[in-house]
């Protein structure tokens, strides 16, 4: 059941607010990425391939998840990857990555993606969940990184 107690907004200017909840957040999603500065959030804020969505909590007023949609074009159509799905500690289990995740989906659509991709730890057992009930299939493929630099 999506979470009527988050209102879900799109980060254009990188006010205090947002420094802050990034601040807050992305320590919560990993523990080893650093936590990205003004300037590099201001890039993904108004790059034209990226949708950076936030979900403000309709009690407290503050921002209590966010997620980066980016939707691209590749030779064989649009694609459409969800990346970096965090919810505060303090308002998981309410429906807040639901309703930010649904917004994302509809966003891709809009934007003539057929499908949407993204990847999740087996370890986040209730993410995995979620991503299931709103209708995404494991797939089987092979998943590589090359670590640069």
């Amino acid at each position: 059941m999506p979470s009527e107690n988050v209102t879900i907004e799109e980060i254009t200017d990188i006010t205090p607010e947002v420094v802050e909840a990034i601040d807050r957040l992305i320590p919560q999603l990993s523990r080893t990425a650093p936590v990205p500065t003004v300037d590099q959030l201001t890039e993904i804020a108004s790059a034209p391939a990226t949708v950076f969505l936030a979900a403000r909590s309709v009690e407290h007023g503050r921002i209590v998840g966010l997620l980066t949609l980016a939707v691209f074009r590749i030779p064989t159509g649009m694609r459409a990857w969800i990346e970096d799905v965090v919810v505060d500690e303090s308002e998981r289990g309410r429906g807040v990555g639901e309703v930010l995740t649904r917004e994302a989906l509809r966003r891709a659509n809009s934007a003539g993606a057929r499908t949407v991709e993204l990847t999740s730890r087996p370890s986040r057992e209730s993410a995995n969940r979620l991503y299931r009930r709103l209708g995404f299939v494991e797939r089987e493929t092979n998943v590589y990184r090359h670590e640069l630099g």
